[in-house]
């Protein structure tokens, strides 16, 4: 059985995948023990004296940079750094030589080295080359990350709530972040649960590496697993070239799955193994990757019952249920609509360069009646409408949508009861006038300009219904 590769720079302190990993290929034992004390305060170290040995590492741990001596029993540098390359073309590979040739120069390059050091050399000079090496190395993931996260609108606005149970989440949040732990975030759809995963990810020591959010649901099925986890070249029909995965672009920072709910049996199975052995396989791949990845998943659904039906794995469940957090309806939190409003007001009046000073006092009661069935969604989305399209400094009552202004009860009413559309039409209609009429104090003149409607055509609507001004109205 083959060894575990040496770990010639771990300490307490730095553990594990935080700090760059980098392979020491020669078979000078002397030389090895040299790189060690000059990198071990840097970097983790890992140690080959053959190229055989080297792939068998490079093949099954994690590499970010290879110190590589041209000169090896069994298979020269060159072959080596040619196979290196087509493992993981990602690895750097820096080339120690004993003889500096033109020939020997352009042949690594050609095959992909990122530079070459002649010996003897010097302490700073073979740090500073590492250091453009890793550089490189990091951009280039950076790279993937961003066009990948190009494809995706993120809204990473704060959680903005002064509810009792809003303040309780935030409490949670901040407590959760500084573990490392899987988190459940539950809650209908348009409730917020990417913003919660954002904040975790914000507050906690990876704030600095890549978030990476992802919808399976949103996927064609043919084509989930790739994005999760990445492809090799020639995988499948199209596969043109090697794929990082979310899994890999999140290394380090952290993976949002959202709709988790859905995700198909077989990528449930997959994905209890990343949670237990902290490593993915491309597909087509031959070897396994290892990732260090903080995992927040959120559904709509009740995973319980899911589990209960046998379309959720329980033991996946647990996994990933460690902290579950729950997100309120917004109707649970209507003290916090104003707030949204006002918070939405300002943030579309910048976007849409317009001076919009806030909503009327019976505009901003009507959206606190309201149910709010699609939460803070909805109201972000009808926010940006009104703000692109009022021509006023002032949103009012009658610049909201319809469905805003039929109180609840009723539009419930009209739901439950399967009104005939005719009836269902004739009380909508209805509602609507009164409230125009409320608003105007019951000038009926001004409430049919309003309405559109000519004067006599809404006393006559009056009539039909029965409905006359209250006796306070002056």
């Amino acid at each position: 059985m083959a060894r575990e590769p040496r770990l010639l720079g771990h300490s307490a302190d730095s553990p594990r995948g935080t700090r760059p990993v980098i392979l020491v290929v020669d078979d000078d034992a002397g030389l090895r023990e040299s790189f060690r004390l000059i990198l071990e305060d840097e970097y983790e170290l890992l140690d080959a004296a053959d190229g055989p040995r080297a792939l068998e590492i490079v093949r099954h741990t994690p590499v970010d940079l290879v110190l590589l001596d041209i000169r090896l029993p069994d298979m020269d540098g060159i072959e080596v750094l040619e196979r290196v390359k087509a493992i993981d073309e990602q690895i750097e590979v820096i080339l120690v030589t004993a003889v500096k040739t033109v020939r020997t120069a352009v042949g690594a390059m050609k095959l992909g080295a990122f530079d070459y050091l002649t010996k003897p050399f010097e302490e700073d000079e073979l740090l500073a080359v590492i250091r453009r090496a890793l550089e490189r190395r990091s951009l280039e993931r950076e790279v993937v990350f961003l066009r990948s996260e190009l494809e995706r609108r993120h809204d990473t606005e704060a959680i903005v709530g002064a509810d009792a149970e809003m303040q309780r989440l935030a409490r949670l949040i901040a407590q959760t972040a500084r573990t490392t732990s899987s988190v459940l975030v539950t809650g209908e759809s348009g409730t917020g649960k990417e913003l919660i995963a954002r904040a975790i990810h914000r507050q906690s020591p990876r704030h600095d590496k890549p978030f990476v959010a992802v919808n399976p649901a949103a996927i064609a099925e043919t084509l989930v697993e790739s994005e999760l986890f990445g492809h090799e070249k020639g995988a499948f029909t199209g596969a043109m070239q090697r794929k990082l995965g979310r899994f890999e672009l999140a290394h380090g920072g952290t993976l949002f799955l959202d709709e988790i709910a859905m995700l198909k049996p077989e990528l449930q199975v997959k994905l209890l193994r990343v949670l237990q052995e902290r490593e993915i396989e491309r597909v087509g791949g031959t070897r396994t990757v290892k990732i260090d990845v903080r995992i927040v998943v959120a559904t709509n659904a009740d995973l319980k019952q899911a589990v209960a039906q046998g379309t959720f794995r329980e033991d996946l469940y647990y996994r990933l249920a460690v902290v579950p957090i729950h997100v309120p309806p917004l109707r649970d939190r209507r003290d916090d609509i104003p707030l949204l409003v006002e918070h939405f007001v300002r943030r579309y009046s910048r976007q849409f360069l317009k001076t919009i000073d806030g909503v009327a006092p019976d505009a901003l009661a009507a959206m606190v009646e309201y149910s709010w069935p699609g939460n803070v969604r909805e109201l972000q989305n009808i926010i940006e409408r009104l703000v692109g399209l009022v021509d006023g400094a002032v949103i009012g009552l009658g610049d909201l949508p319809l469905d805003l202004l039929l109180p609840d009860h009723r539009a419930k009413a009209v739901e439950t009861e399967a009104l005939p559309l005719k009836t269902a039409s004739d009380e909508f209609e209805r509602q609507i006038v009164l409230r125009v009429l409320e608003r105007v104090r019951w000038n009926q003149s001004e409430a049919a300009r309003i309405l559109g409607l000519h004067r006599n055509s809404l006393k006559i609507k009056l009539e039909r219904w029965k409905i006359k001004a209250p006796r306070d109205v002056s």
